[in-house]
């Protein structure tokens, strides 16, 4: 569903913005589900990754499941419709500007694995940008005979000549990471020969200068956390081996791991950090020197630097705070620290105040501008962009003038540049992208590019509802509809949701479900659950741990308001949701069978008791809870979706999707609850793509493919027809 589908990163995104299940009837308590639980020992053979015999069982299920789904009659029109979309040249040609060039990664229907390419700034913002082509992926791919999955690029500043290229085995999230040179432009663009090459891992690099990384990565014997991430940085020199790079921070193997990174400022002066990660919510920073001594900030450990500005460090808090001889600033603030004062080793830099959100706002992000600060704000799950600035000792504030009741959000920002790039989408609106330079353009934005229709929007209505939750609190949810529906509750919905890890779940435009779903007679429902990050920390931290019961009866709270308004009906209700909200599926499958008819449960966590030993389910411990804990234990035993199907139940039928190259949540989760329906003879269907990583689509071609799935199995089980 292209941008309507589980954006969940990971704890990098903190230094510069990289980067339960009870049978039924649901009681107050949960019940007690210890008979219900499955004999995990007959299935963990399905753990094994590529193991001859659950890859064997894998594609048994997919020659079924696919038959049953690309015999139906709508599926090679969904097909050919979600290629179109997925692969049209006429799409948002999303950049990052670094000098005079525009950077640009790019797939279509002529090239399925991307292209990474330029255009010059004067041309791009013409709208006639004329691309010069640095690294073709489907000509590497051949050459080199290795399915490669573009997974970005790094480059020096401030030339941007000398990059590092990270490329994955299938898309998983390990990549080899290779120099790169587009010193003389794409046509003496190659891979330097000698040149930094790291081998696959999950590792994270950064460019100190031309001949050094900052490096971490699986250094051998002991060096991986329990998560599978690297803790240890080491400085490694060109022509240097492995072996002999200089370790700079050590962290530990509890961590949730260890990555570099680099600030830098408007005058072009770069700073290396270490950032700690103690937890998924929790982290430790420390500025480096080149003697391998650091200097920690002095800030809370739930919190997140955002980039430097003006000589002041801004920072986000993700809980209150009351640093020494200063006053006191809440969870959610956007603050900022005096950075000399913080490099000199002052355990309390001067902190002031530069915005708080009201109680139905929350900052979705930070950007900065040579003269800007950008901030994307969510007002009542509509967001806006503001920017601030400084230059007169005190902080002034103006709205971007970009359309409401959608999404803006700052898609390209950087202190070494006064121009950024923003957007603006909604349910309804396709996506616009527009120039902005608050100093030049006069606090006027203009118009670079903006999508054609999928769909007649002119259909359709968006509405905004709130239902009230078990304990009292007020959910709201969007609902996507025709101008004459008619309230009978007869009308095929779609609910999606996620629910975790302060994720938020914005307005945002998709083809494919104008053209799949909405055209084809189905109401969409965004459900903006407790656990995401729609208004504030708060809104997350509700449905922690022991907490997270809340988070499903929110989403149940909202099905059944669609019930009451005569939106839909169970038999014409049906979810979807991925990764943490394929948990969310889960637990709605296992608690309330009674109130949907399909469910679409993508790349999902579902065995809550041993995730923690799942390729990264340990870094989520802060998130959902340690099963090695008894109390904690007891809980997850609850809601765990494997360890709660009821054998005397009747099931909606299910369908699971997963992906082989997922190295971040197992497949294991998806084929041993898939095993353990069949053996009890509840239906299911299910696909495991042999490639694709966590988003289960290595190339548009697959990615049209799923999409075309997903929709077939929802009109048939809540349209009806063969």
């Amino acid at each position: 569903m292209e941008r309507w589908v589980d954006r969940a990163g990971w704890l990098v995104a903190t230094v510069v913005l990289l980067l339960g299940c009870t049978s039924e009837p649901r009681m107050n308590d949960h019940g007690d589900s210890t008979s219900l639980e499955p004999d995990d020992a007959a299935y963990r053979f399905l753990e094994e990754v590529e193991g001859e015999a659950a890859l064997a069982q894998v594609r048994s299920w997919n020659q079924s499941s696919l038959g049953v789904l690309e015999s139906h009659t709508r599926f090679k029109n969904f097909y050919e419709a979600a290629l179109e979309i997925s692969t049209s040249k006429e799409r948002i040609r999303y950049g990052s500007i670094r000098g005079d060039y525009v950077y640009n990664f790019w797939q279509d229907e002529d090239h399925e694995r991307g292209i990474w390419r330029r255009a010059r700034f004067e041309t791009y913002a013409s709208g006639q940008p004329q691309w010069e082509t640095l690294l073709d992926l489907v000509q590497l791919a051949k050459t080199e005979n290795a399915n490669w999955v573009y997974k970005g690029v790094s480059c020096l500043p401030p030339e941007y000549v000398d990059c590092l290229v990270s490329l994955s085995d299938g898309g998983k999230d390990a990549v080899r990471v290779r120099e790169y040179s587009i010193r003389g432009g794409g046509v003496n663009a190659a891979f330097v020969t000698g040149g930094f090459d790291v081998p696959e891992a999950k590792s994270e690099v950064v460019w100190e200068d031309r001949d050094t990384l900052l490096l971490a990565t699986d250094w051998g014997a002991d060096t991986l956390t329990t998560s599978g991430y690297p803790f240890v940085i080491k400085r490694l020199k060109r022509g240097q081996s492995f072996g002999d790079a200089t370790e700079i921070y050590r962290g530990t193997k509890e961590d949730v791991a260890v990555v570099p990174a680099a600030l830098e400022d408007a005058e072009g002066r770069r700073w290396m950090i270490a950032l700690r990660g103690e937890t998924f919510f929790t982290s430790s920073h420390y500025v480096l020197d080149g003697e391998g001594h650091s200097v920690q900030f002095p800030i809370p450990k739930k919190s997140t630097p955002r980039g430097l500005y003006r000589g002041q460090l801004l920072l986000t808090l993700e809980e209150d705070w009351q640093p020494a001889g200063q006053g006191s600033f809440r969870q959610g603030d956007l603050v900022a620290l005096t950075w000399s004062e913080l490099l000199a080793g002052r355990p309390s830099p001067r902190t002031e105040l530069i915005f708080r959100p009201s109680e139905r706002q929350a900052i979705q992000g930070i950007s900065i501008t040579r003269h800007e600060v950008l901030v994307d704000l969510s007002d009542n799950v509509a967001a806006k962009i503001i920017a601030w600035s400084n230059s007169t000792g005190s902080w002034q504030s103006k709205p971007l003038p970009l359309p409401s009741a959608g999404t803006a959000s700052v898609v390209f920002a950087s202190q070494r540049e006064e121009t950024a790039l923003v957007s603006f989408e909604s349910f309804l609106s396709p996506d616009s992208l527009y120039l902005w330079n608050g100093v030049e353009d006069s606090g006027t934005v203009r118009l670079l590019q903006q999508l054609p229709a999928w769909f007649d929007a002119s259909a359709y209505v968006v509405e905004q509802h709130e239902v009230v939750s078990t304990d009292g609190v007020k959910v709201p949810y969007f609902v996507v509809r025709r101008n004459d529906l008619r309230f009978d509750g007869e009308n095929p919905t779609l609910m999606y949701g996620y629910g975790g890890f302060q994720v938020s779940q914005m307005p945002h435009y998709s083809g494919a479900v104008g053209k799949l779903w909405l055209d084809q007679g189905g109401v969409y429902v965004l459900a903006n659950i407790r656990g995401g990050g729609e208004f504030g920390p708060a809104w997350h931290q509700a449905g922690l741990k022991a907490r997270r019961q809340i988070i499903y009866d929110d989403f149940i709270a909202v099905a059944e308001d669609l019930i009451a308004r005569r939106i839909t009906s169970p038999r014409r209700l049906g979810a979807m949701g991925g990764s943490n909200g394929g948990l969310l599926m889960g637990v709605m499958y296992t608690q309330r069978p009674d109130l949907f008819a399909a469910i679409v449960c993508q790349v999902p966590l579902l065995d809550m008791l041993r995730y923690h030993t799942l390729l990264a389910g340990a870094s989520w411990m802060d998130e959902y809870g340690n099963p090695d804990v008894p109390e904690e234990a007891a809980f997850l035993r609850k809601i765990s979706p494997y360890h709660n199907v009821d054998p005397d139940k009747e099931y909606p039928e299910i369908y699971f999707e997963t992906s082989t190259k997922d190295d971040r949540v197992h497949p294991g989760h998806a084929r041993k609850m898939a095993k353990r329906l069949e053996d009890l003879g509840k239906p299911f269907l299910y696909y495991e793509n042999i490639d694709g990583g966590h988003a289960a689509g290595a190339n548009q071609r697959e990615t049209a493919r799923r999409l075309a799935l997903e929709f077939t199995y929802l009109t048939r089980a809540l349209m009806g027809g063969s």
